[in-house]
């Protein structure tokens, strides 16, 4: 019977970790995701195979294969004033939106130099000129982040922004026509 419980659980473990997918290794770092990580900041991906070197290098979490990252900097840039530490959340109170305006909705990628100054790198999307122009306003007068590091020195690093007001609310859906 115990041999039976033993076997159970070895299959179980097994089904567990051939769902779970290859691990992912950033800068040296396990990490669950790579998704938060902007295309810009990677410099390199190596992919390590299933096999026998890569589970007795990784351990068994790696039976499924290994992704390196490897990106521009060793350390991310990170926004911290006065209460904030999220760059989104700052702008969001810091931009005059009154609950009575409509929503709108601004997506944009920006950039953090090697000083901390921020600057737009890309407008992807803007619901308004008006709207647009208020975040621009509150960016060009934010306080520095903390730069990305690679190696000890200060690099550039872009990350992105997507901010809709007023908070809780959602983009108004326009009417269309669906043709089959």
């Amino acid at each position: 019977m115990r041999r039976l419980s033993l076997i159970i659980l070895l299959v179980l473990g097994a089904t567990t970790l051939s769902a779970r997918g290859p691990m992912y290794v950033v800068n040296g770092t396990i990490v669950e995701s790579i998704e938060h990580i902007a295309q810009e900041d990677i410099e390199r991906i190596d992919v390590l195979p299933a096999d026998e070197e890569t589970v007795a290098k990784w351990g068994v979490e790696a039976s499924e294969g290994v992704i390196l990252v490897t990106l521009r900097y060793d350390t991310p840039a990170h926004f911290k004033y006065e209460g904030f530490d999220n760059f989104t959340t700052y702008l969001a109170k810091s931009v005059r939106w009154s609950d009575k305006q409509p929503a709108e909705r601004v997506s944009l990628r920006i950039k953090v130099d090697g000083e901390g100054r921020v600057t737009i790198d890309k407008i992807l999307q803007a619901t308004s000129r008006q709207f647009l122009r208020r975040v621009e306003q509150a960016i060009a007068q934010a306080p520095r982040w903390q730069p990305a590091l690679r190696d000890g020195r200060s690099v550039e690093s872009t990350h992105l922004v997507n901010l809709l007001l007023p908070e809780g609310e959602s983009l108004p859906v326009e009417p269309g026509v669906i043709f089959r």
